[in-house]
């Protein structure tokens, strides 16, 4: 059997982590058995549905680089892959559910059903569909016609138990009696989710269906609904919710949601893999940096948590760091460029920008870091607002420094880490000053902060006139 396995949004609005999460988990699923991952539109709620929406999911799945076997874009021998392209399909199915007897046309009207539901509360019912059009005879159904009656048709599901044998949440049973007859096809001929999603699963064969545990309750309607029309129920795995920190469902109050703005704010597509990745499943060996290659290589329904993760940002910046500090030099440099140049740091010496973005790697979590920390490389003035920094400019200690250094730097032709340490050692001896109190005032003087990249990489990057310059505006008159 060839495992194939979906993906399939709904194209109203940008792709939420959690169902980026969810796409990763059938890539890799995919992936790990060499199998198909098909992508599918289901675009059947028109109101919100918006090409723009589904063009936008499609440029964050690819950035991503979760490329997909069948779907739009590819083609495929099952398509088309979006639902709206797939009404036929839906209507013949409902059709043939009509003639077999499993599914009938009912005519309730809204008020009638709203009806329904507030004297179902006010017995203390659970509210839904009495049955009440289950067996209409012909001439009924043609008198209610002649009314102006359009009517849905809805599915007759069966009074018995549904048992869900699910991959990650183990044996879940639904009693059919609470599970009330529903919509599969509206007074308008489209269908709802759950039909339009059984008719699509089983026609394109899918093997695995791997969603969010919020899809649990729709799941026994879709089990009775393969059974009627006799068509091979899927394996089901329903992965967890993503919680934000503080245990409440993740939403934009806890920060970015969207893979569009983690793309935005400087994260890389690997490392974002990686921890949504984490956040469903652990190694065996425990290690939480994984490639992609490991990542498919180890992919397990048996590791899949049951319980519902929560969203570490803190987690995931270092993550991201060091994803980035193990990009080559050249493509550090790449990726920062946009960054740096959207704050108005140009810098158009390709070498001298390597080593700027190069010296401050060590320091960035997000490439969106880099403009804070570079900063110090394209400023002729140095702000010192700190007060601390400001007393320790103003010893008397740290402006012996400060001359001596200015001489040494103007008659040293070449400042490379060997000239400067000879430099600072010689200072050292000639003035007994020494160790953070050497050292510190230099920094600040040159960057403003007490923290910061390599002392002798912000030199040689400064060159000798602006150390000169810098430093000559910190001496007091």
């Amino acid at each position: 059997m060839t495992v194939r396995v979906r993906f399939a949004p709904s194209p109203t609005g940008l792709l939420h982590v959690g169902n980026a999460r969810t796409a990763i988990l059938n890539w890799l699923c995919a992936r790990h058995y060499k199998g198909v991952f098909i992508l599918r539109i289901e675009d059947t709620d028109v109101e919100r549905s918006t090409p723009e929406s589904e063009l936008g999911i499609i440029h964050q799945l690819q950035w991503l680089g979760l490329d997909w076997d069948e779907g739009p874009g590819v083609g495929g021998t099952f398509g088309p892959y979006r639902q709206s392209e797939r009404l036929h399909l839906y209507q013949e199915e409902a059709k043939n559910l009509l003639h077999s007897g499993a599914a009938y046309y009912c005519f309730c009207t809204k008020e009638e059903l709203e009806a329904e539901r507030e004297q179902a509360l006010k017995e203390k019912r659970p509210p839904g569909y009495s049955g009440k059009c289950r067996n209409l005879t012909k001439t009924e159904q043609e008198q209610l016609r002649a009314q102006g009656r359009i009517p849905v048709v809805r599915f007759r599901v069966p009074e018995k138990p549904v048992i869900v044998k699910d991959l990650v949440q183990g044996e879940i049973t639904f009693e059919g009696e609470n599970i009330t007859d529903f919509v599969i096809q509206r007074e308008s001929g489209t269908s709802p989710y759950n039909f339009a999603a059984v008719v699509d699963d089983a026609l394109m064969q899918i093997t695995h269906v791997i969603r969010g545990s919020d899809h649990i309750s729709n799941t026994p309607k879709q089990i009775v609904l393969f059974n009627a029309l006799g068509y091979k129920t899927p394996e089901f795995a329903h992965i967890p919710m993503i919680l934000g920190m503080d245990g409440v469902r993740l939403s934009k109050r806890h920060g970015h949601t969207s893979v569009e703005e983690y793309k935005n704010a400087g994260y890389l597509p690997e490392a974002l893999i990686n921890y949504l990745s984490l956040l469903s499943w652990s190694s065996e060996t425990g290690d939480e940096i994984l490639s992609i290659d490991r990542l498919i290589k180890e992919f397990d329904f048996k590791r899949i948590l049951k319980s519902p993760a929560r969203f570490d940002t803190v987690k995931l910046n270092w993550l991201n760091g060091i994803y980035i500090r193990a990009l080559s030099p050249e493509k550090q440099a790449e990726l920062a460029k946009p960054y740096l140049d959207d704050a108005g740091f140009i810098e158009n010496d390709p070498l001298r920008f390597s080593k700027i973005v190069g010296s401050v790697r060590d320091n960035v979590e997000t490439l969106a870091d880099y403009p804070k920390h570079a900063q110090i490389f394209f400023k002729d003035i140095v702000e010192i607002s700190g007060n601390e920094e400001k007393e320790i400019i103003k010893r008397e200690s740290s402006q012996t420094i400060f001359r001596k250094l200015i001489q040494s730097i103007e008659s040293t032709p070449v400042m490379n880490l060997e000239s400067f340490q000879n430099i600072m050692k010689t200072i050292q001896k000639e003035t007994g000053i020494k160790g953070k109190d050497l050292w510190m005032p230099v920094r600040i003087a040159l960057t403003g902060q007490m923290h910061g990249p390599e002392l002798i990489k912000i030199l040689e990057i400064l060159g000798r006139e602006r150390c000169i310059k810098l430093l000559s505006a910190v001496v007091l008159k």
